[in-house]
């Protein structure tokens, strides 16, 4: 039974936890800035470990990963439902696709179109960095709930959002029996959330070839700690059942074959994405090659 158990992964769960649990109850009764950015990395960290739970680590038993990882630190997602999209994100052989992929940061070109001059104003600076960062949690957020209430009669959906629900009440009765306050509360999910559009950002490109869709991005720094090695994103497409400590060794075994694999879409760090787009937009919003309506192959 013991061998079973991912400890690495476990452990990192644990001490999460901890963290956040000390910037809300400890730290914050001695400076709330430190606190708020505590609790902030601690949020992303734990996104990240979610992300390790849908995919079935620590444990071989779906049922205890989602225990574990399910408490609601950024209030704004419900873990069933960020399993259930992300799932039917890796089944989607068309990734980027507007309409089936459903982690795609593209628009139809004619939604684009007919969308009134503010709101295409927004969606050109989120695709931005510093927009990203910035607009991203709220504008992500809001396309994320706006989908989900009009699934509001699944049964599925229902059932995500009730778990959610009744997870937020210890959540929110320690941070109102903390001395953190709700605002600053607030703010950490506002950053960890921001933190995590960094990984987003550029993770899939639009092009013709599936599978050179995918980046790598060679970095080994703090970043790449909290989004647990995400970064190798066509490793973990490739092998998505693998865990994140064994991801760095397994693209530096087969370097070659990965950015031969997706047509070497790749950055040496996040240092080099913040020089090249902190301010510049690295796509379009419009699918630049979709076509609805057309064969099977959509573009």
């Amino acid at each position: 039974m013991f061998k079973a158990v991912e400890w690495p992964t476990l452990t990192l769960f644990v001490v999460t936890y901890a963290v956040w649990f000390a910037a809300v109850t400890w730290v914050s009764q001695i400076a709330l800035v430190p606190a708020i950015l505590l609790a902030g990395l601690a949020m992303a960290l734990q996104s990240s470990l979610q992300h390790e739970a849908i995919h079935d680590h620590p444990f071989r038993v779906q049922v205890l990963n989602t225990f574990l990882a399910s408490a609601p630190l950024t209030l704004a997602i419900p873990y069933l439902r960020f399993r259930a999209t992300h799932l039917a994100h890796h089944r989607n052989c068309e990734l980027t696709d507007p309409f089936d992929d459903p982690e795609s940061n593209f628009l139809d070109p004619s939604d684009w179109e007919r969308a009134p001059t503010w709101l295409r104003a927004l969606l050109s600076m989120n695709n931005t960095l510093a927009g990203r960062l910035t607009l991203g949690p709220l504008l992500g957020t809001g396309v994320f709930l706006r989908n989900e209430w009009r699934q509001r009669h699944d049964p599925t959906v229902r059932r995500g959002w009730l778990w959610h629900l009744v997870g937020m009440v210890p959540v929110m009765v320690l941070v109102w029996w903390s001395k953190m306050p709700l605002w600053s509360y607030l703010v950490a999910c506002y950053l960890g959330l921001s933190i995590l559009r960094i990984r987003t950002f550029l993770e899939h490109q639009a092009h013709d070839l599936k599978r050179h869709r995918s980046v790598i991005i060679e970095d080994r720094g703090p970043l790449a700690f909290l989004f647990l090695n995400n970064n190798l994103h066509v490793v973990h497409h490739m092998h998505p059942k693998v865990p994140w400590y064994r991801l760095p060794r397994l693209f530096q075994n087969n370097r070659d074959r990965y950015l031969t694999m997706n047509g070497g879409y790749a950055y040496q760090s996040y240092a080099q994405v913040f020089r090249r787009y902190l301010f510049r937009a690295k796509d379009p919003v419009a699918h630049p090659l979709w076509r609805r309506g057309s064969d099977a192959s959509r573009f």
